[in-house]
């Protein structure tokens, strides 16, 4: 079994309150599961208006599958435009 896990830091610029962030980073976490079916959830950074952080999990059975996946949720994070990317950290783990 392979776990792919990632954390994805986003600045959001145009927030200025806690409703406003909860919009942007709800529409991102929608997007990733429907196009993906991955879980997803916001895990950090809760209560500053300006920044959020989102950790995904992929389980597959293929260290290369899981791999290119989890590529692909990166790619479309950052082709959404919805926040800046200011950092991302993957790792894959074979069990």
């Amino acid at each position: 079994m392979v776990v792919g896990i990632g954390i994805v830091t986003f600045r959001l610029h145009d927030c200025r309150s806690l409703k406003a962030k909860r919009s942007v980073v709800k529409s991102i976490i929608g997007q990733m599961r429907n196009k993906f079916n991955i879980s997803v959830a916001e895990t950090g950074s809760n209560d500053m208006h300006q920044r959020a952080e989102i950790g995904f999990a992929l389980v597959g059975n293929d260290r290369q599958v899981v791999n290119s996946k989890a590529d692909k949720v990166l790619n479309l994070i950052d082709d959404l435009g919805l926040a800046e990317v200011i950092d991302s950290e993957m790792e894959i783990i074979t069990l």
